[in-house]
């Protein structure tokens, strides 16, 4: 059987190396120009070389993005930088705009190329019209339901591969092509620059009625009536895989390595699991419980199962569920005496009661005794960012674990 591909986001090289170790199949990146992310840190030119060179070790793969709608000097530096990402070894170019489509084949014809979802992408007709200008994956729109999936799959070609989003921030906009950012701000959502203007508070006025602002929610005088809740599929790996998609694509190129790890460790789990047990496969809340302690907002199934309806909307707040800090990442270690070094990400305090996570284990839980700077003075706390902490930890923990604690109620 050939398994379905996990695809993970990477902001950085840091959260590249994080999603490999973790257990992503394949990452996509964006350059410092031509991505729809252009507030995410990003990748240069020698980053992403390190980045493929880190990834082919392992048998993984690399997916950059040039799918921006371009406007005309926007292709300024175009060919130069195709050609820079040839070198680079990059697996396959993600863009939807026909014109970047055929610099890239001009310019670079041995590239393989993935139909982002800007395109948007709904039918197996556009899907066919692809695969004939040389389209090798299409990354299909999140408006799609398991139904329709399969009757996409079942009309195309079968080498054609089938890319679908299964968890993440939903845009409110048609395959997030959305004009809200740019008539808000003058920032081109279009072209990397989104301000997510529809996570913003907005209330009703009617137009004979100026200055009369009308509750559209229960008794609320306003409302976060374009806030779409995060897609988790985490519950229907079966349904994912049996539908035909070939890659299980995560969003998230602006969030952190934490948020990276977390999600890909549990969805690493829950898609091995289906293919160790087949029919047999149960969903296990554990899977789900991991994915609520990062960064999230309520979940939806987005059209998976049917046209969404007014639950699938966050009304009354934009803002992310924390239930759990990141507090640190192993570095190095263990060294002779069974000290590890951690780089430290949020306060530790002697006597936190933690979690610790990493690759392809269960979560343990610990408490910190003792801790040490790196002269291995002994220390009570680590408040500063990026601080470097010697401690003990369970054994098997080694680097690119990560340690957290539950936030307290106040």
């Amino acid at each position: 059987m050939e398994r379905v591909e996990l695809l993970a986001p990477a902001g950085d090289l840091e959260r590249l190396k994080i999603a490999i170790e973790y257990g992503a199949d394949a990452v996509y990146l964006g350059g410092e120009n031509f991505g729809m992310r252009t507030a995410a840190k990003n990748f240069s030119n020698e980053d992403i070389r390190e980045g493929v060179k880190y990834a082919h070790e392992r048998g993984k793969k690399v997916f950059v993005t040039v799918n921006i709608i371009p406007h005309n000097e926007d292709f300024n530096g175009l060919e130069d930088y195709l050609l820079e990402l040839e070198k680079a070894g990059v697996d396959a170019l993600i863009a939807s705009d026909p014109g970047v489509i055929s610099v890239i084949k001009a310019t670079i014809p041995n590239m393989e190329i993935h139909l982002s979802t800007q395109a948007n992408t709904t039918n197996y007709h556009s899907a066919n019209f692809w695969y004939k200008q040389g389209i090798k994956r299409v990354v299909i729109a999140r408006e799609l339901s398991f139904e329709e999936i399969k009757e996409l799959r079942d009309n195309i070609p079968q080498d054609m591969d089938v890319e679908a989003f299964m968890h993440g921030a939903m845009c409110i906009s048609y395959s997030g092509r959305c004009l809200i950012s740019n008539y808000m701000t003058g920032r081109d959502a279009n072209r990397g620059s989104c301000a997510q203007s529809c996570r913003w508070k907005y209330s009703l006025v009617e137009e004979k009625r100026p200055g009369e602002y009308y509750p559209v929610y229960e008794d609320e005088r306003g409302t976060f009536f374009f806030n779409s809740k995060d897609l988790c599929m985490i519950e229907y790996i079966p349904e994912l895989i049996s539908s035909g998609i070939t890659s299980l694509k995560i969003e998230g190129r602006m969030k952190t390595a934490y948020y990276v790890a977390t999600v890909v460790r549990a969805y690493r789990m829950a898609i091995d699991a289906y293919y160790e047990k087949g029919p047999d496969w149960k969903f296990d809340p554990i899977w789900l419980d991991e994915l609520k302690k990062g960064s999230h907002r309520h979940f939806t199934t987005g059209f998976y199962n049917d046209k969404p309806g007014h639950e699938e909307q966050n009304y009354a707040s934009a803002s992310y569920v924390r239930n759990y800090d990141f507090i640190g990442i192993v570095v190095g270690g263990p060294d002779k005496d069974g000290y590890v070094t951690v780089e430290q990400r949020n306060k530790m305090v002697l006597g936190d009661q933690i979690e610790i996570i990493g690759p392809y284990t269960a979560t343990l839980e610990t408490e910190i005794l003792e801790m040490f700077d790196e002269e291995m003075t002994p220390i009570t706390e680590a408040p500063h960012p990026r601080q470097l902490v010697k401690m003990k930890l369970p054994g098997g923990v080694g680097i690119n674990f990560m340690l957290r604690k539950a936030i307290e109620e106040k």
